[in-house]
């Protein structure tokens, strides 16, 4: 009897060799995010404002599935608890009180 493939062994994990173009490597720079979703996924939408324009510029749209969301907000928010224990709360407002 041909063994069950749960029952075949898995191949090792090969590693992820991860390309970064140029000019993806110099990023955006982005002052405000929108965040739209339906049943099945998010858009995210990274926009860079000028000041005292009228209009204002999307720099880079991601849409990512609910899960993988979920994973970069937890990912995120480590980041964020990381660079507070080194260089303390970041402050979100002029009245001086923490995003916590």
């Amino acid at each position: 009897m041909p063994p069950l493939m749960a029952d075949a062994p898995k191949p090792p994990e090969a590693s992820l060799e991860i390309q970064l173009d140029d000019d993806v490597a110099n990023g955006q720079y982005v002052n405000m995010a929108l965040v739209n979703h339906t049943e099945t996924e998010f858009t995210l939408d990274f926009i860079y404002v000028q000041p005292h324009q009228p209009r204002a510029k999307v720099r880079s749209r991601v849409i990512l599935n609910p899960k993988h969301l979920k994973r970069l907000l937890v990912a995120m928010q480590a980041g964020v608890a990381n660079y507070e224990a080194r260089y303390g709360p970041l402050v979100m407002s002029d009245d001086g009180s923490s995003m916590n």
